[in-house]
């Protein structure tokens, strides 16, 4: 009887801790209204990202999208009007490679679902693993981020990411377009950390998984081949995941930062021939040239990275953008993690000051991925017609000092910017306060 009742005992105690990790691991900001009325913000200085800067002018918010923009609009019954005097209104920022709401506390595993077992992985959707309630979703609008791309990890093949809007109750209320595309985590090639002793068999290793990687792509084009001869053939999962990739209906995200990791992922691009987006790009800037002459986008996560070589200058991953821009190559600022994510403003902020200027660094988180995602119809600048999707600031977004967020729509609903940091903020100022 006691051994029973201390199984219960341990039991209850266990649902008690998975109740208590559920809660602290969700935020309570709810979900904003559909919106009920026309809005519209009058005198702002507008930056369209498609069509330059719009200084004191008005934008109007109807049914959740832009119905017009000018000076001196009408306004319809019943309209909100927002005083845009002095401040300014940019579309939604988008962080394209994000495992916000895949990862919460490092430390406790079964917050961090970013990774499947095995290798081989091109079938699974990043988003069904999305957490709505995390509690950095609220830190990372603050800052101006309304849409992510949700992306998995992985060994080679991690997966399928999908792109989602920051404010909804669930997946299917925020899901904007699944199966983007595929991820591929390309091998690295073992270096200075492996021992000499261990080296060989380290590089036979390395050479195995590229045999590997080369042989799954195979098998996958005779597949699609054979699909599209006979549609009645047994299915694989993951071959027909990425049917799409050979009919170039999805993009090959490559994860490479190395040089030759990058070469290597350029010479199979030659190979077979698909939508390909290089990941990461640290040494872009070394093949800059071949990569603009395959007309590859580079989504570059190391705005803020450090030399990394002893002879690279001190200000290389802050160039970077600017060097490939500058080769007619297309390219994202974003940010592979998830909490940090919300500094992408900032990221493209240093990269404007490093040669890229204002205006790419602005289309490099607005409308350029949304481009690359294939959401531009629907997000990635201010014309009329697109969602209301976008955020009143008190200055430049991309500075650290003016960028203050006061307000945030998404399809026109009005969004809750407040936030665990905030609170925090708030709680301890009450401290300072005191004293």
């Amino acid at each position: 009887m006691t051994a029973r009742i201390s199984t219960l005992q341990q039991w209850m105690l266990g649902i008690t801790c998975a109740l208590s990790m559920s809660s602290a691991m969700s935020h309570d900001m709810v979900p904003g209204k559909k919106q009920s009325a026309p809005i519209l913000i009058k005198g702002a200085t507008l930056h369209t990202v498609s069509n330059g800067v719009l200084n004191n002018s008005d934008i109007l918010l109807k049914d959740g999208k832009i119905a017009a923009i000018g000076k001196q609009l009408s306004q319809p019954s019943n309209t909100q009007v927002i005083d845009g005097q002095g401040k300014h209104v940019y579309p939604g920022l988008i962080s394209t490679v994000s495992q916000l709401g895949l990862r919460e506390i490092e430390s406790v595993r079964a917050t961090v679902d970013i990774t499947e077992v095995g290798e081989d992985n091109p079938h699974l959707l990043a988003h069904v693993a999305y957490n709505p309630d995390s509690e950095i979703i609220p830190t990372i609008r603050a800052n101006g981020i309304t849409h992510v791309q949700v992306t998995p990890s992985g060994y080679m093949l991690g997966g399928q990411s999908s792109v989602i809007n920051l404010d909804a109750w669930n997946i299917d209320d925020g899901l904007i377009k699944s199966a983007v595309g595929v991820h591929l985590f390309w091998p690295s090639k073992p270096g200075y950390w492996v021992s000499k002793k261990r080296m060989p068999k380290a590089l036979k290793a390395y050479q195995k998984r590229l045999d590997r990687l080369q042989d799954y792509f195979a098998q996958s084009k005779r597949y699609a081949t054979a699909y599209n001869a006979d549609k009645t053939i047994e299915q694989d999962i993951r071959w027909h995941a990425m049917l799409g990739l050979w009919s170039k209906e999805k993009t090959l995200f490559v994860h490479a930062d190395a040089i030759n990791e990058i070469e290597q992922a350029l010479r199979f691009n030659r190979t077979h021939d698909m939508n390909m987006v290089i990941v990461g790009g640290r040494d872009a800037w070394i093949a800059k040239e071949q990569i603009a002459a395959q007309n590859v986008p580079v989504i570059y996560t190391h705005a803020f990275g450090i030399p990394a070589r002893g002879d690279e200058d001190i200000d290389q991953a802050f160039k970077t953008p600017s060097q490939l821009k500058d080769a007619g190559v297309t390219v994202v600022i974003g940010y592979e993690s998830a909490w940090d994510s919300r500094s992408l403003a900032f990221a493209a902020g240093m990269a404007a000051k490093y040669g890229l200027g204002k205006k790419a660094a602005l289309e490099a988180i607005t409308l350029t991925p949304a481009k690359l995602l294939g959401v531009d119809k629907q997000l990635g600048s201010l014309d009329v017609g697109k969602s209301a999707s976008l955020i009143i600031t008190n200055g430049d977004v991309m500075d650290y000092q003016t960028h203050r967020v006061q307000q945030m729509f998404i399809d026109g609903r009005r969004v809750d910017l407040n936030n665990r940091h905030r609170q925090l903020y708030e709680k301890y100022q009450q401290k300072v306060a005191i004293k």
